[in-house]
C-alpha cells in the first residue's frame, strides 16, 4: 500500500491466488493454492480460468481461505495508475501480485493470468499495467427474435437458421463467456421491434407475445432494404412453432442472460430501428405514422416497462428514420423524444437509483437537432446520453482510415459516441489481421469516443450453420471465428498487445506448427479484404460484398448484380485508401503526369504479393491430425486464391480501360491474359471454398451467394475484354 497516497486503499472485496507450489504427500504432483472470494462471480469465473490453465499444465489446485498467499489478488477502488477495469501483474521473488481496480479488473488480470500460464508457465509470468483503451467495446447483434418481430437482417440463411438458438440460454452462455475472454464488455441487441417479444405492458397486455414462431414462407431473394415488409400477410400466415414458451418465461429466460452476462462484466443495450411495430397487428389502434399519438404511448410505456422487466438492462437505443418517410427531421425527433426519451425519463423518475445510458444512433438526421431535443435527457444524472455514428459505413476491412465521422465530430461539439464498427465483409472465412486492427482503432478520434460495437447488419452471429463437417451442437460463430473476434475485442482494451503475443496465441492454440508463420500466412491472406475493398468502395452491404463480388443489381448496374470489368472500371476506391481510380490512371498514362496515389496495378501487385506469400508459407505447415487446423488453413488457401482472383481482375480491368482509350490492342491483349487467370483463380476459390462450405448462401442484403453460378459471370468478363469497342 502506498502511504503518500490516502486515496490509495483496499477494497473489502479481496481476492488471493496463491500460486505457491506445494508438494503434496501423495506422489510429487504440485499443488497451487488459491484464496478467493468465492461469493464473486467475475472472481469466480478468473479462478475458474486460472485453475483451466494450470490443468493444462499438469497442476492441481486447492482453495485455501487464508491471505497468507505468493500471489495476491487485490481489489483496489482508487488508484493514481488504474482506471476502472484496469489491472496489473508485477513479481517479487516467488510472489505475484495482480491488482484490479475494481472486480472487472481483476477479472481481467485473471484472464491474462491464465493466458500467460498457458503460454509461458509459471516460471515465465511477465509483469504488466493495463487499462481499457476504449471504455466500452461491445458486439452489434440483429437479433432475430420471431418471425412477428424480427430483425433488420431476418429475410436470410443465417437469421432462419438462428431463432431458435436465441432462445437457447446453452448458445447465450458459450457467447458470454467467449465476449469476456475477448474482453468485450456490452452486447447490443438490434431489433426493429422486440417489446412484444420481450415486455407485458401493462396498458397494452394483448400485445405480449407467447412462444416463438419463424415463418414457413417460400422467402424471395430479395426485401426492402429499409427493413420493411417483413411483416406481409405470406410471411406470418406461414408460421411454425420453434419452442413453446410463454410470454413470463420469455422475461425469465432473458433476466437470466442479462444476469449472467452482468456476472461476467457484460452489460446488455437493445436498441431499434424505427417506426416499426412488428408483433401488434393493428391492436389498441397502433399503427406506424408518427403522428398516431395512440402509437406514442404505446412505445413510451414499453420502454420504460423494459426498465422495470429487468433490472440489469444497462441500456436502450433507438435510431431514426427507416421508416419515416415524407417526415422531416425535427418531426423524427419530436417523435423519438415522446417516445424513448421520455420512457427513459419516466424510469429514471420512478427508479432514482438506476443508471441508464441511452443511445441515439445519428442516422437520417442531424446531431445539433439531436441534442437541442434530447437536452432534459442529457442533464439528468442518472442518464448517459452517448450518440452513435456508423464509422466506416458498412466496411471497416476497408482502410484503416476513415473520412465518414469528420463533420459527426463537429457537430457533437464534445459530447461523447459509441462508433458503429459494421463488418459486412467477411462471414464465410477465419479472418485474421491484428496489424491492420490496431491501426484501425488507434486511427478513431479518442477524444470524443466513449467506445465501439461490432458485427454486421447482413449476417447472424448465432451459430454456424456454413460448415459441411461441422460438429454437434455446430459451433457459435464467435467461436468458429475466435481469432477474429478475439483481435477486436483484445486490441479494442489494448491495442499495444504485440504481434508477437498473437503468434505466442496461435502457437499455443494449435502447436503442430510455427505459430509465427502462421500469424503471418494469416495476415498476408486476411489483408485480401481491405487491399480489394479499399480499391473497388462500395459504401453499403448492399453495395458490395467481396466473398461474391456482388452488390444488389441495381448498384452492379446490370441484371445479375455481379461487378463485371466495367464495374471495376467506373467504381471508386475508399476516399482514404491512398489509391488510385482506374479512369484517374488511364488519364494519367494520357497525360504523361504523375501521382502520389498507389495506381490499380500496383494495388494488383499487392494483392498478388500478399496472396503467393500466404500460399507459399500455409504449403510449409501441416495439420497432421488437427481437424481445427485443417479448416484453417484451407480457410488461409480459399482468401489467397480470393486475393489472386481480384489481383489479376483489377489488372484486367485496367488494361480494358487503356485498350478504350488508347485503341493499342496490347492492352486488349493483355487484359484477355489476364481475365483468363482471373477465371482460373476464381474456380480454385470455388472448389477451395466448397471442400468444407455449404453453398449457395442466401443473404437479405446481397441476395442469393452461389460460386458456381458466378463462375458464368467471371467467364463473361473475358467476353468484354475480346469484344471490347477501340
Amino acid at each position: 500500500m502506498n502511504a503518500k497516497n490516502p486515496r490509495f486503499f483496499y477494497h473489502s472485496l479481496i481476492l488471493i491466488i496463491t500460486l505457491f507450489l506445494v508438494f503434496g504427500c501423495s506422489g510429487n504432483k504440485r499443488i497451487v493454492t488459491i484464496s478467493a472470494d468465492q461469493e464473486n462471480p467475475k472472481i469466480r469465473f478468473a479462478v475458474e480460468e486460472v485453475k483451466a490453465a494450470l490443468g493444462d499444465k499438469g497442476l492441481r489446485i486447492r482453495i485455501d481461505e487464508s491471505q497468507d498467499a505468493d500471489v495476491v489478488f487485490s481489489i483496489v477502488s482508487q488508484t493514481s495508475d488504474l482506471k476502472a477495469e484496469g489491472f496489473s501483474i508485477k513479481k517479487e521473488s516467488k510472489k505475484i501480485d495482480i491488482i484490479g481496480a475494481d472486480d472487472a479488473g481483476a477479472m481481467y488480470g485473471g484472464l491474462e493470468l491464465a493466458e500467460q500460464i498457458r503460454l509461458f508457465g509459471l516460471e515465465g509470468i511477465q509483469e504488466t499495467l493495463q487499462n481499457p483503451y476504449m471504455e466500452r467495446r461491445g458486439t452489434k447483434f440483429n437479433i432475430p427474435l420471431d418471425v412477428r418481430t424480427p430483425s433488420y437482417s431476418d429475410p436470410s440463411d443465417a437469421a432462419q437458421k438462428n431463432i431458435g438458438e436465441m432462445w437457447n440460454f446453452d448458445f447465450w452462455k458459450e457467447y458470454i463467456d467467449n465476449l469476456a475472454r475477448y474482453r468485450y464488455n456490452y452486447i447490443s441487441l438490434w431489433n426493429l421491434h422486440p417489446f412484444p417479444s420481450m415486455v407485458k405492458v401493462p396498458d397494452y397486455p394483448d400485445i405480449a407475445l407467447d412462444d416463438v414462431q419463424r415463418s414457413t414462407v417460400e422467402w424471395e431473394e430479395n426485401y426492402n432494404t429499409n427493413g420493411i415488409g417483413f411483416d406481409s400477410p405470406e410471411i406470418l400466415s406461414n408460421p411454425e412453432i420453434v419452442r413453446k414458451i410463454s410470454i413470463d418465461e420469455k422475461i425469465e429466460f432473458w433476466k437470466k442472460v442479462m444476469k449472467y452476462a452482468q456476472d461476467r462484466n457484460i452489460g446488455f443495450y437493445v436498441i431499434t430501428w424505427n417506426i416499426f411495430v412488428n408483433g401488434t397487428e393493428g391492436k389498441y389502434g397502433i399503427t406506424d405514422k408518427i403522428d398516431n399519438q395512440i402509437t406514442r404511448d404505446y412505445f413510451r410505456k414499453s420502454v420504460k416497462q423494459m426498465f422495470i422487466t429487468y433490472p440489469d438492462l444497462a441500456g436502450i437505443g433507438l435510431t431514426t428514420g427507416e421508416n419515416m418517410a415524407g417526415s422531416n427531421n425535427e418531426e423524427k425527433e419530436d417523435w423519438a423524444y415522446q417516445t424513448y426519451a421520455q420512457g427513459v425519463l419516466d424510469a429514471a423518475a420512478e427508479m432514482t437509483d438506476r443508471k441508464i445510458t441511452f443511445i441515439h444512433r445519428q442516422h437520417q438526421t442531424g446531431a445539433r437537432e439531436i441534442a437541442d431535443k434530447f437536452r432534459l435527457l442529457i442533464d439528468n444524472k442518472n442518464i448517459e446520453f452517448l450518440f452513435s455514428f456508423k464509422y466506416a459505413q458498412a466496411h471497416v476491412l476497408s482502410s484503416v482510415k476513415q473520412p465518414f465521422h469528420v463533420n459527426f465530430v463537429k457537430e457533437i461539439a464534445g459530447m461523447k459516441t459509441l462508433w458503429t464498427l459494421r463488418n459486412d465483409d467477411n462471414y464465410y472465412f477465419r479472418w485474421g489481421a491484428p496489424g491492420f486492427v490496431r491501426e484501425f482503432i488507434q486511427n478513431i478520434p479518442y477524444e470524443v469516443s466513449r467506445g465501439f460495437y461490432y458485427g454486421s447488419d447482413q449476417w447472424i452471429w448465432g451459430r454456424e450453420f456454413l460448415m459441411k463437417e461441422s460438429e454437434e451442437p455446430r459451433q457459435i460463430e464467435i467461436v468458429k471465428h475466435w481469432y477474429h473476434w478475439m483481435m477486436w475485442g483484445r486490441l479494442g482494451y489494448n491495442p499495444e498487445m504485440s504481434d508477437e503475443r498473437f503468434a505466442q496465441i496461435l502457437q499455443n492454440h494449435f502447436p503442430e506448427v510455427d505459430g509465427g508463420k502462421l500469424f503471418t500466412a494469416w495476415q498476408e491472406a486476411s489483408m485480401i479484404y481491405p487491399l480489394t475493398t479499399g480499391f473497388h468502395w462500395g459504401p453499403l452491404d448492399f453495395q458490395w460484398y467481396i466473398e461474391a463480388g456482388k452488390s444488389r443489381p441495381g448498384y452492379a448496374q446490370n441484371e445479375t448484380g455481379f461487378h463485371d470489368v466495367n464495374r471495376f472500371i467506373n467504381l471508386p476506391p475508399h476516399p482514404e485508401s491512398g489509391f488510385q481510380s482506374i479512369p484517374d490512371y488511364v488519364k494519367m498514362i494520357l497525360t504523361k503526369e504523375t501521382s502520389d496515389l498507389v495506381s490499380p496495378f500496383e494495388v494488383a501487385e499487392k494483392l498478388n504479393s500478399a496472396s503467393s506469400k500466404a500460399l507459399e508459407i500455409i504449403e510449409t505447415l501441416d495439420p497432421i491430425n488437427d481437424k481445427e487446423l485443417k479448416i484453417t488453413l484451407n480457410d488461409i488457401r480459399t482468401m489467397a486464391f480470393l486475393g489472386m482472383y481480384y489481383s489479376s481482375k483489377i489488372a484486367g480491368s485496367t488494361n480494358i480501360a487503356l485498350f478504350r482509350a488508347t485503341k493499342d490492342e496490347k492492352y486488349q491483349g493483355e487484359a484477355i491474359v489476364q481475365l483468363k487467370k482471373a477465371l482460373e483463380y476464381w474456380e480454385n476459390y470455388t472448389d477451395t471454398a466448397l471442400r468444407q462450405n455449404i453453398n449457395p448462401l442466401w443473404t437479405n442484403r446481397v441476395g442469393y451467394v452461389d460460386w458456381i453460378k458466378i463462375t458464368g459471370w467471371v467467364e463473361h468478363d473475358i467476353e468484354i475484354a475480346e469484344t471490347a469497342v477501340k
